[in-house]
């Protein structure tokens, strides 16, 4: 199943991934518009939309999807979560418990924007797995984390790096929260569409050159790893979004490092989901 934020209304993509079906509308009031409210009646609306006789939907751009998880209470995002990233970063690989940082919600935005670069920054791209929380996690086991999980989609942690290390300590929150940071989409797939969840391969190209290709079979913490030791520590709400890290190949680890400029364009993607398109602009 693939839901989707379309020009603010929550929606099911059809099969062919061409259509989109009104949930609201399908489901006669049962189920609002909201696309983030979906996530406090997740086990109750996957029961209804596995049953429901849907129409057959409406055409519609990608330029009008928003992020399918808009307005989360919580925005956890995992630092140095893949051994090359950790090295081109000047990091030893982590153990025991990720580095973990938030990013703000004013900077998520829709899977194809445009992108306003800060003046005179180091503005860099890192493509992402992320997961979205469906029902409460809280001390759960690695075994059960996936049944947590409404589902994943593709994110871009982009990063000023100037303003994120500026200081006596790191200003990761601020570095990469700046408007249009935190593109997510194109929708968000529930993990039983894929023959393997722990095992998808993300990459990036900028103007056509890729940058950054893995998988997330080489995730140090993998997914559930991840809502098992985030939960131990704090409650894992419904709608919550967690990105996973980000693997090597980033402006910042580069000899001599590239940073994004006016002009670029930046795709995104994740096997099984779909792409993000980022322009930037000066």
């Amino acid at each position: 199943m693939r839901i989707a934020n379309l020009s603010g209304r929550l929606v099911l993509i059809t099969d062919d991934q061409a259509r989109a079906v009104d949930v609201e509308e399908a489901s006669d009031g049962r189920f609002g518009a909201d696309p983030q409210a979906v996530y406090e009646r997740w086990a109750e609306f996957r029961s209804w939309a596995g049953s429901a006789e849907l129409p057959q939907g409406q055409r519609f751009e990608a330029a009008h999807l928003g992020s399918p998880a808009p307005a989360p209470r919580q925005l956890l995002a995992i630092g140095l979560n893949y051994r090359a990233h950790a090295s081109e970063s000047g990091f030893e690989a982590p153990e025991g418990l990720p580095p973990v940082f938030t990013k703000f919600a004013t900077s998520i935005s829709g899977p194809v924007t445009e992108v306003a670069l800060p003046p005179e920054g180091h503005t860099d791209w890192e493509v992402e797995l992320v997961a979205v929380i469906g029902t409460r996690a809280e001390r759960v086991s690695e075994a059960d984390a996936w049944s947590h999980i409404a589902g994943l989609t593709v994110g871009q942690d982009i990063s000023e790096r100037i303003t994120q290390l500026a200081g006596p300590i790191p200003q990761f929150g601020l570095g990469k929260s700046f408007p249009g940071f935190t593109p997510m989409g194109p929708w968000l797939v529930t993990p039983d569409e894929f023959d393997n969840p722990d095992d998808l391969e993300l990459s990036c190209s900028i103007n056509g050159e890729e940058v950054q290709k893995s998988r997330t079979s080489d995730l140090i913490f993998s997914v559930p790893a991840l809502v098992s030791k985030l939960s131990a520590v704090l409650p894992l709400l419904p709608g919550d979004v967690l990105f996973t890290g980000t693997p090597a190949g980033v402006g910042l680890g580069r000899d001599p490092q590239r940073w994004l400029a006016p002009g670029d364009a930046l795709v995104s993607s994740v096997e099984g989901i779909g792409e993000l398109r980022q322009n930037f602009k000066g």
